[in-house]
């Protein structure tokens, strides 16, 4: 906006993001390429008003994102929640391994959409540390950019903060067809033409 000549207020921009950020979600999701069957899938802390939530993600084996969710609690629920959603989005396939930590809720969580036929019977569950470092390696983009921001004064807008974050994140791994990863021309050119305006 400087280089523009326009002054802006950090309020107005924070206001623009609340705004925007979930119609670049859903319109970023439209353009995603087909994700692979290999997930893994972990938490991190968000901290709201002080206290520390949980953004449950999930990217495949090469590290293209599936989904993410913000979430109050961390059980077998929230899992269980999670992995619908991200077996919702149009870009996944139906995993044949899920990769996951030590934490004792996805177990449950498998076994709960494995009896309602959410989840194939045959899909795997390894619960092996190691194998999760793709997805740990990738919280590092989020966290690079929401720790500056010292936390978030609500739920609603960190749920609409994190999915900008997580859109434009998509567009730089060059997960949206046409796109290449890393070329900043062609990501202004999508969100060009995606709105139709100039980036």
């Amino acid at each position: 906006m400087q280089e523009r000549g326009v002054e802006v207020d950090y309020s107005t921009i924070n206001r623009w993001v609340l705004k925007y950020s979930p119609e670049l979600d859903k319109r970023v999701r439209l353009h995603l390429k087909p994700t692979n069957d290999s997930w893994r899938v972990d938490e991190t802390y968000i901290k709201i008003k002080d206290m520390w939530k949980y953004l449950y993600r999930a990217v495949d084996s090469q590290g293209n994102t599936l989904d993410f969710m913000l979430s109050a609690k961390r059980d077998s629920k929230a899992a269980a929640r999670f992995f619908r959603k991200v077996l919702k989005a149009q870009h996944t396939v139906a995993p044949r391994v899920i990769n996951v930590d030590k934490n004792a809720a996805y177990p449950m969580a498998m076994e709960a959409l494995k009896d309602d036929e959410t989840i194939a019977q045959e899909t795997k569950l390894r619960q092996v540390k190691y194998l999760n470092n793709r997805v740990e390696q990738d919280h590092r983009n989020i966290k690079r950019i929401t720790r500056p921001m010292m936390g978030f004064k609500s739920f609603n807008s960190a749920r609409r903060t994190l999915r900008a974050i997580e859109a434009m994140n998509m567009i730089r791994k060059g997960q949206v067809k046409g796109i290449e990863k890393g070329s900043s021309v062609s990501q202004a050119k999508f969100i060009e033409s995606t709105f139709g305006i100039a980036a």
